[in-house]
């Protein structure tokens, strides 16, 4: 398993926050998970670094690179360029 790889900024009820989080446990990558609806200051940051948008979710990788409502595919290629010896 891969330890303190990335934040995922986003809401229980939002529907790409749902298919990241499964994304990520799928390949046992571990993650902090920020409920936006209940963290005053994670709902602050997805805010102030979306331009005002509450866009989740908002992804942020140990890098300090973010990706916001990605695509599956981005994502991979993000997860590949981080960690290009794992089958992701």
């Amino acid at each position: 398993m891969i330890d303190n790889l990335i934040t995922v900024f986003g809401c229980w009820w939002c529907g790409d926050c749902t298919w990241v989080r499964r994304f990520l446990e799928q390949h046992r990558i571990l993650y902090k998970w920020v409920d936006i609806d209940n963290d005053e200051n994670g709902e602050e940051f997805v805010v102030t670094t979306n331009n005002g948008m509450r866009s989740v979710p908002t992804i942020v990788f140990f890098d300090g690179s973010i990706l916001v409502e990605p695509t599956v595919s981005e994502l991979q290629n993000k997860l590949k360029t981080l960690l290009p010896s794992s089958e992701i």
